[in-house]
C-alpha cells in the first residue's frame, strides 16, 4: 500500500499528529472503523482525510455527506490509523461521572443488550452507558481489577492501579441490581442465584483490542460484591528485558531456560508477577521445534503454538490429575501454575528427572526458601539436588512517573538505608500524565539463585534457607533489597517502595 500511495503521488504520514475533537465529532465511530478513513487537520482551506487504502474512493464519498468540504487523502499504515482511530474515540475524562450525574432510571429500565465494541456506545439504556463508561476508563487506567462494593446508602466502585485501590465512582444505590444483573448477564452468570459465590468470564472488544474479564461474586451484607479482573493480552510483555530483567541476570535465566531438563521455579506472593514471567519464559522458547503444554487455575492469557489446559475440581481435573497426563503428551516443556501440595509437588519432580523441563511457582517470600518448602511437602532433599536448577523470587514496585519526578537531596534515612554516598533521589510529585499519583506502572526486582555445584552439595545436609541464602550470596546472588536499592539509584522507584517490597 505504500508502494501504491507513493506512486499515487499521495502525501504520507506515518503518524498523524494529536486531533481537535472538532474534526471527527459528528462522525460515528462506527462508520470511521469500517471505511478505515479519518479527517486530520485542515490545511490551505482543505481537509486532510487518513486512509490505509490509497484506493478507498468510496470512504471519502460518503464522508462527503458529513463534511461538505474539499479533502486531500493522506496515506497513514493501517496500524498508526487504528491507533489514531481509538484514541480520537476514547472516553474523555469525566465522562463517567457525567454519567452517573445524568442517571435518571427505574431499575426496570435496565436492558440486556451487549454492545460490540465499548467506543460504539450508541446504547440508550442508562446502564449500559454507565458500565461502559467504568470499563472504558478502567482499559484506559491501566486498571488491573474493578471492584463493585455494596455499601449503605450507595456503590463503591473502586479500581487497582499499580497494586493500590483507589475509589473512582459512588454512583446511587438504585443502580446497584441493574448493574451487577447487567455484569452477570455478560459473564453468562445465574442472575437469579444472589446467595452463593459465582465465577464466570466475559470479553469485551474496545476498537482492536479484545480483553478478557474474569468475573467473582461474592454475597455480602448490602447485596452482591463483584470483582473484575482485567486480562488484557495486548499488555503482556513476552520477553523478559520488558519486565526489566537487566543483565547478568537476564542472561544467566535464559541460559537455564534452554535446558532439556530441570526444575526452575518463580517464587513470590500473590500478585507478585509470577504468571506474567512464567508467559515471558515461554516466549524465549521456540514453540515450532518444542512441545510446550501448560496446566493452570484459571488460563490467564491464550498463548499461539502452546497447548494451554486449565484447572476444573468439578470433575476432578486437579494439577496432579493433569500432569499425570500431559506426562502423555510427550511434552519438552511444561507450565505448571502452581505447586500447591505434595503430590504435585511429586510428580513435578519426577518430571524434571525423566526429560522434560518445568517451569512453575511457589509462594515463598525468596529464592532460598524454595527449597525447605520443598522438603516440608515431602521432596526428599537428593530428588531437589537433581531435579532444582533455579530459583527466581520477585516482588513487584510502583515505577516513578517519568514525567514529574524530581531530584530532591537524601535525607538521613535514605543514607543510613542506602549506604551510599550520593548526592540526591529522585521523588514521587504527581501530574496529570500518573493522575497525581507520582507513579506510573510496576516494575519488578528479581533475587535469581542458580544451583552450582557448591549449592547442590549444601542440599543434602538439609540446610535452612538463611544458611542457603548465605551460600548463595557468597556466589554472586543479589538479594531482593539490594535489588530494590540499584532500582532506587537508577531512579526508576523510591526507598519506600523498596522497604514495603521487601519488609519480609
Amino acid at each position: 500500500m505504500l508502494e501504491l500511495a507513493r506512486e499515487l503521488g499521495m502525501i504520507i504520514m506515518e503518524t498523524p499528529p494529536l486531533l481537535e475533537k472538532g474534526f471527527y465529532k459528528d462522525i460515528p465511530y462506527s462508520w470511521v472503523r469500517k471505511h478505515m478513513t479519518l479527517p486530520l487537520f485542515y490545511q490551505e482551506g482543505s481537509l486532510l482525510v487518513g486512509l490505509c487504502n490509497p484506493l478507498n474512493i468510496q470512504g471519502l464519498e460518503e464522508l462527503f455527506f458529513f463534511k461538505k468540504e474539499n479533502f486531500i487523502p493522506v496515506y497513514v499504515p493501517e496500524e498508526s490509523l487504528i491507533k489514531a482511530i481509538e484514541l480520537c474515540y476514547h472516553q474523555e475524562s469525566g465522562h463517567t461521572e457525567q454519567v452517573i450525574a445524568a442517571l435518571d432510571m427505574a431499575p426496570e429500565e435496565a436492558s440486556l443488550f451487549e454492545a460490540d465494541d465499548l467506543l460504539e456506545d450508541n446504547a440508550e439504556a442508562p446502564v449500559i452507558q454507565l458500565l461502559n463508561a467504568i470499563l472504558s476508563e478502567a482499559f484506559l487506567s491501566k486498571a488491573s481489577d474493578i471492584h463493585f462494593e455494596p455499601a449503605e446508602n450507595d456503590l463503591k466502585i473502586r479500581f487497582r492501579i499499580d497494586g493500590l485501590l483507589k475509589t473512582r465512582f459512588s454512583p446511587p444505590k438504585e443502580i446497584q441490581k441493574p448493574l451487577i444483573t447487567r455484569i452477570k448477564v455478560m459473564a453468562r452468570l445465574d442472575i437469579a442465584q444472589q446467595r452463593l459465590p459465582q465465577d464466570g468470564r466475559m470479553k469485551i472488544k474496545m476498537g482492536a483490542r479484545h480483553i478478557d474479564l474474569r468475573v467473582s461474586t461474592l454475597p455480602v451484607a448490602g447485596g452482591e460484591r463483584l470483582v473484575l479482573r482485567i486480562l488484557d493480552k495486548s499488555s503482556v510483555l513476552l520477553n523478559l528485558e520488558s519486565l526489566g530483567m537487566q543483565e547478568p541476570l537476564s542472561s544467566s535465566f535464559k541460559e537455564l531456560l534452554h535446558y532439556t531438563e530441570g526444575m526452575i521455579l518463580v517464587t513470590g506472593p500473590t500478585g507478585s508477577g509470577k504468571t506474567t514471567t512464567l508467559y515471558s519464559a515461554l516466549g524465549c522458547l521456540d514453540s515450532l521445534s518444542h512441545n510446550i503444554m501448560t496446566i493452570e487455575d484459571p488460563i490467564e492469557y491464550k498463548i499461539a503454538g502452546i497447548a494451554q489446559m486449565a484447572v476444573n475440581t468439578k470433575i476432578q481435573l486437579t494439577f496432579a490429575s493433569g500432569l499425570r497426563h500431559i506426562l502423555r503428551q510427550d511434552p519438552d516443556v511444561i507450565l505448571i501454575g502452581e505447586i500447591r501440595d505434595s503430590e504435585t509437588a511429586s510428580i513435578a519432580i519426577q518430571s524434571a528427572l525423566t526429560g522434560h523441563l518445568v517451569l512453575s511457582t511457589l509462594h515463598t517470600n525468596d529464592a532460598p526458601s524454595a527449597v525447605p518448602r520443598l522438603v516440608d511437602m515431602g521432596i526428599e532433599p537428593y530428588l531437589l539436588n537433581s531435579a532444582l536448577i533455579g530459583v527466581l523470587a520477585q516482588r513487584l514496585v510502583r515505577r516513578l512517573c517519568p514525567s514529574c519526578k524530581t531530584l530532591t537531596p537524601l535525607t538521613s534515612f535514605d543514607k543510613n538505608f542506602l549506604s551510599l554516598k550520593t548526592e540526591a533521589l529522585y521523588r514521587p510529585v504527581g501530574c496529570p500524565s500518573c493522575q497525581g499519583m507520582g507513579f506510573k506502572g510496576r516494575i519488578a526486582l528479581y533475587e535469581f539463585m542458580a544451583f552450582s555445584t557448591t549449592l547442590r552439595e549444601c542440599l543434602s545436609h538439609s540446610l535452612s534457607s538463611k544458611d542457603i541464602h548465605k551460600i548463595a550470596v557468597s556466589e554472586g546472588m543479589i538479594p531482593l533489597r539490594q535489588s530494590g536499592i540499584m532500582c532506587v539509584l537508577q531512579g526508576l522507584t523510591t526507598v519506600e517502595e523498596v522497604l514495603q517490597a521487601t519488609r519480609n
